[in-house]
């Protein structure tokens, strides 16, 4: 793939990794407009930058979880926090190791991405009208964030939003938009830090060519993390905003692949 189509990649990925809109299937779109196909280790490049950038805005949270964890402190709010994120990752780590090739085999038509889209608007639609409980981290019990977790892991499909699925998810579960939000965007991280370590373990050589767009996403993803979380899903109105888009992508994909 050449280097200004890289970037456009980049910058979708950048953003649509955060918005409630689907990264992987708006990939898909773009790369058959392109008429590129991004491969694996471009992917993992993708996804490593928008990772960072994760990694970035949250880093106080990270430290400060990582260091009550490998301290012994595990009875603190941030080691909770850290136990929950790591028993929320367990069902999409398990669909991503065992079916993760099967889905992507069977679920990477333009059909199967607009039903993904349609699925996203519905769950943005009802987490955007719901009037349930605002809670807190600290109040949610360890069987709810494993049905976040679950709902991480339907996101495997093209075109249901990872960010989608467990902040709505998170939301009609009991949890108010921040938390939910930081909790989403903090369970990415084990998710995709596996994916791509799995992924890297079958290259035999690395490129530096992929830098550039793990930089671009980065970036990207950096401005947008600090966009959606303080601005774009404040307000559970917000929701319905973008839920009108997925469905009227949706409808739009799934027309063009019937006719």
């Amino acid at each position: 793939m050449d280097l200004v189509s890289a970037l456009i990649l980049a910058i979708v990925q950048g953003i649509t990794e955060w918005f409630p809109i689907s990264s992987s299937g708006h990939l898909i779109i773009v790369e058959k407009l392109l008429g590129e196909s991004s491969g694996l280790l471009l992917e993992v490049a993708l996804h490593f930058g928008t990772l960072m950038a994760v990694f970035a805005y949250f880093s106080k949270d990270i430290v400060d979880i990582t260091k009550d964890i490998l301290s012994g402190k595990w009875g603190t709010p941030n080691a909770r926090l850290g136990f929950l994120l790591i028993l929320s990752s367990v069902p999409a780590g398990f669909v991503g190791y065992f079916a993760r090739d099967y889905f992507d085999s069977i679920f990477s038509t333009l059909a199967s991405v607009g039903i993904g889209f349609g699925i996203t608007a519905m769950l943005l639609f009802i987490a955007g009208t719901h009037q349930g409980a605002r809670k807190k981290l600290d109040k949610f019990s360890p069987f709810r964030v494993l049905l976040i977790g679950f709902a991480q892991a339907v996101s495997i499909l093209p075109g249901v939003s990872r960010s989608g699925s467990t902040i709505s998810s998170g939301i009609l579960l009991g949890l108010d938009e921040k938390s939910a939000m930081r909790f989403s965007f903090l369970m990415s991280i084990p998710v995709v830090l596996g994916a791509s370590l799995l992924t890297l373990g079958n290259v035999k050589e690395l490129s530096l060519s992929f830098l550039p767009a793990s930089l671009v996403s980065f970036v990207v993803g950096l401005v947008s993390i600090h966009f959606v979380f303080t601005k774009g899903l404040n307000k559970r109105k917000n929701f319905v905003w973008f839920g009108i888009y997925c469905l009227l992508l949706s409808i739009l994909v799934l027309s063009i692949s019937l006719f």
